[in-house]
């Protein structure tokens, strides 16, 4: 049955109701728990090792994110969605019962292991339930649930923490959970069931998931001195060459070669993780520029990068409108990220002699570029893959994401907050204006290699009426 056929536009609103609210869960505990973290430290007496509690979450759902993808493809999406929110919520419910520091961060671990399914799941039910050519327009409820997150995570964690408790943060993955569940079981009905007859490649998910584990794990900074995280990532690179071993020889592989071998999902992927990387990056940065440049409070430079976080719907609501209805499709997105390009170009000349309505405008218009660029990505690449691996494809598109954001990250923040030479306060300050110059510029390559990669990638006609 063609995608989307036996369902009405309503009927699609109510089913992206219940995928969107799955898509929350996981984006929302990536962000909320980070401003309680002294808190929660604190209160079970263990305040060094709180940052564990981001990052067993932040490995057990990058380690778990293809495989569900290939499980989707042999079981069906809305199976495996249901098993991620249910381990999501029982991870969450273990979270906030946890009495001490060591259960606490296993429990996050197996949240985690539920969360990391949540995104690209739901994008492959999008896929199972919309054509290409209309697929586009409703990329925008995905940006929505990000922008969302990323505004009421920090904000919703640092209350529950200072007024209520800080357990309230994993106790709200409940009730959200369970209406999250029970929307789409119903609604994923209506879809046709997409399955196929795989075999799961067990050494190949092992090695994957033991090299991407062991990436997450040194980029996170947990992994002690630089020998110490030298020899991981060895270790690392070692588990990588045999994965790509694997590849060669497993008779169905992990991750299908001709998923591999085809280069209009190459390129889109490669895009939008440079994109998306630098815009992750640039978001994690910025509050550390306002507060530690300009002098802002914390409150003024969340509000400062409200509309940063609100362009990014916008960009991705125009060009995904736009796309079922112009034969280039790829041309807002290119324009996109060409004016993003230049903002972070201009950023990293001009950033200290900018008042901050320029600053922020500049920020705005990157933030639109790279948005305008997500939907056309996606849409492109799942329009140009196999049915059958289309979980595996929509799977491989977030696992490299997650890697990329992660990468510019790490990168973007030894750049900021790397030692300075001692000296005065001016000098501190230039010294920090000459990091942030180098970050935007940082910024502003990835961007371009969004473009570049953006404009190589074919633009095939998108299937559907």
């Amino acid at each position: 049955m063609e995608a989307g056929a036996a369902l009405g536009r309503s009927e699609i609103r109510r089913v992206m109701i219940g995928l969107c609210l799955a898509m929350f869960l996981s984006a929302l505990d990536q962000t909320i728990v980070a401003t309680a973290l002294p808190t929660i430290g604190a209160e079970l007496g263990d305040f060094a090792d709180s940052p564990w509690i981001v990052t067993s979450y932040l490995i057990a759902s990058t380690v778990v994110t293809p495989l569900y993808g290939k499980l989707a493809d042999i079981h069906g999406t809305r199976v495996m969605l249901l098993v991620g929110i249910a381990v999501f919520v029982g991870g969450s419910v273990a979270c906030a019962l946890a009495p001490n520091m060591a259960l606490l961060v296993a429990a996050r671990g197996l949240q985690g292991a539920g969360g990391g399914g949540l995104i690209s799941l739901a994008q492959t039910a999008l896929a199972d339930m919309v054509t290409p050519l209309e697929r586009g327009r409703y990329q925008t409820y995905i940006s929505v649930v990000f922008v969302t997150s990323s505004v009421a995570g920090p904000a919703l964690g640092g209350f529950f923490a200072h007024y209520l408790h800080w357990s309230l943060i994993f106790w709200i993955n409940a009730p959200l959970g369970i209406l999250a569940f029970s929307i789409a079981n119903k609604t994923l009905k209506r879809l046709p069931l997409r399955t196929h007859p795989h075999r799961l490649d067990g050494l190949g998910a092992l090695l994957l998931g033991a090299a991407s584990g062991l990436l997450a794990y040194s980029l996170s900074g947990r992994g002690g001195a630089a020998a110490s995280s030298l020899a991981l990532l060895a270790l690392d690179a070692l588990f990588w060459a045999l994965f790509v071993w694997r590849l060669r020889r497993a008779e169905e592989p992990f991750i299908p070669l001709s998923l591999l071998q085809n280069a209009v999902a190459r390129d889109a992927t490669i895009s939008s993780a440079f994109g998306l990387g630098s815009f992750i990056g640039l978001s994690v940065v910025m509050p550390l520029y306002f507060e530690g440049v300009l002098g802002m409070s914390a409150d003024q430079s969340g509000t400062a990068l409200i509309p940063v976080m609100a362009g990014t719907v916008v960009g991705a609501t125009v060009s995904g409108r736009m796309m079922p209805h112009i034969a280039g499709y790829k041309l807002p997105a290119l324009a996109g990220l060409a004016i993003a390009a230049l903002s972070a170009a201009a950023l990293a000349g001009l950033a200290q002699s900018l008042a901050l309505p320029w600053l922020v405008a500049l920020l705005t218009a990157f933030s639109l570029g790279v948005g305008a660029m997500l939907p056309i990505c996606t849409v492109s690449m799942q329009n140009a893959v196999d049915p059958r691996h289309l979980g595996s494809a929509t799977a491989t598109m977030q696992f490299v994401r997650q890697i990329a954001c992660a990468l510019v990250v790490a990168a973007l923040g030894a750049l900021v907050t790397g030692s300075g030479e001692p000296g005065s306060q001016a000098f501190a300050l230039a010294d920090l204006v000459m990091r942030f110059r180098f970050a935007f510029a940082v910024v502003g390559v990835c961007t371009a290699m969004a473009l570049f990669f953006l404009a190589r990638m074919e633009a095939k006609p998108l299937r559907g009426k």
